[in-house]
């Protein structure tokens, strides 16, 4: 087998079966991040030094400097990730598909938002809201001090949900369609997104192209994230599949976001409660539409049943790609 083979399914879906399983089971080590760092932190590193070189001059020039940078980025990832492809395919097809599974593993992070998430409820169960503040002010970017007991847990129920779709369901889709190179390709543009990909006076014309492009490579994983949710939301009692998909079909659309709504209006639905809706960040409330049609006073009973769903929503994710997988190499 040519290493060419390994960056189409079906060995892409069976290496992402793979690579989902080993990061659910062990995430990604904390003495490896702390040996060799992470994917996303050598990409934030070039990402970061980009900014410093060519972000500057008037807005068109940072805007055309932007659209430049972002193009240097996704030239040295995707060089990289099809060399490691092509190294891995000389092992041969099993061992292959063995040794890029480890790779992509580094790239969604089911373990971690979990870990994340559930911190929240924990912090609030044992520290009131000094230390649910705390615990959620490590996922959000909202101001903590602003946020009572309710909004400390639709922070994190919304963290929940959007990570869900661009920090797990997003770069499955990608490895899935693409093996390593197309994983590592989504995960530059999302970092890229998060570091410069804001409206602020440096980086809003700098920015333009990576928050772009993050909108639209993020747009199939959003809605494969809140079938996900709805289907999920049927094999726990106290959940509403319906209340999941009348609350995407109602609301998802009206999210400031092109993607965001679609997970959070699947999880407010499925859970009945409202999320979104006015927040505050940096001092300055912004106004969103309300995901969800239920009720706004969400405690950390409500987070944890966020995250049994949740694990059921990974487990069909990985369920439906083993199948797929398994399907393609019988054809």
């Amino acid at each position: 087998m040519s290493w060419t083979a390994l960056a189409h399914p079906p060995d892409t879906l069976a290496l992402l079966a793979l690579a989902l399983a080993i990061e659910a089971g062990a995430g990604y080590p904390d003495a490896l991040y702390r040996a060799l760092g992470h994917p996303v932190t050598w990409i934030g590193r070039l990402i970061a030094a980009l900014d410093r070189r060519l972000n500057r001059g008037f807005p068109a020039a940072r805007r055309a400097a932007g659209v430049v940078a972002l193009g240097l980025l996704l030239g040295v990832v995707g060089i990289a990730a099809l060399g490691l492809t092509a190294a891995a395919g000389l092992a041969g097809p099993v061992a292959g598909i063995a040794v890029l599974a480890v790779l992509a593993a580094s790239l969604p992070a089911q373990r971690s938002l979990h870990q994340h998430v559930a911190r929240v409820a924990a912090g609030l169960r044992e520290d009131g809201l000094p230390g649910g503040r705390s615990a959620v002010a490590m996922i959000v970017g909202r101001d903590p001090q602003t946020l009572d007991e309710a909004g400390i847990c639709r922070a994190a129920i919304e963290s929940l949900s959007e990570n869900f779709s661009d920090g797990i369901v997003a770069p499955a889709f990608w490895i899935g369609l693409g093996g390593l190179p197309g994983g590592a390709l989504y995960k530059a543009i999302n970092t890229a997104d998060s570091m410069v990909g804001h409206r602020t006076p440096r980086h809003e014309a700098f920015g333009w192209a990576a928050a772009r492009l993050d909108d639209l490579v993020n747009l199939p994983a959003s809605r494969l994230t809140a079938l996900l949710i709805v289907a999920a939301a049927a094999r726990h009692r106290g959940a509403s599949p319906a209340g999941a998909w009348e609350a995407v079909w109602r609301d998802a659309r009206r999210h400031r976001s092109p993607n965001a709504g679609w997970p959070e209006a699947a999880m407010a639905g499925a859970l009945g409660l409202r999320l979104a809706g006015p927040r505050v960040y940096d001092g300055v409330t912004v106004r969103d539409a309300w995901m969800g049609g239920g009720r706004a006073e969400a405690g950390p009973a409500d987070v944890e049943r966020a995250l049994a769903v949740y694990r059921t929503a990974c487990l069909l994710l990985w369920l439906l790609t083993a199948v797929a997988a398994t399907l393609l190499a019988l054809v």
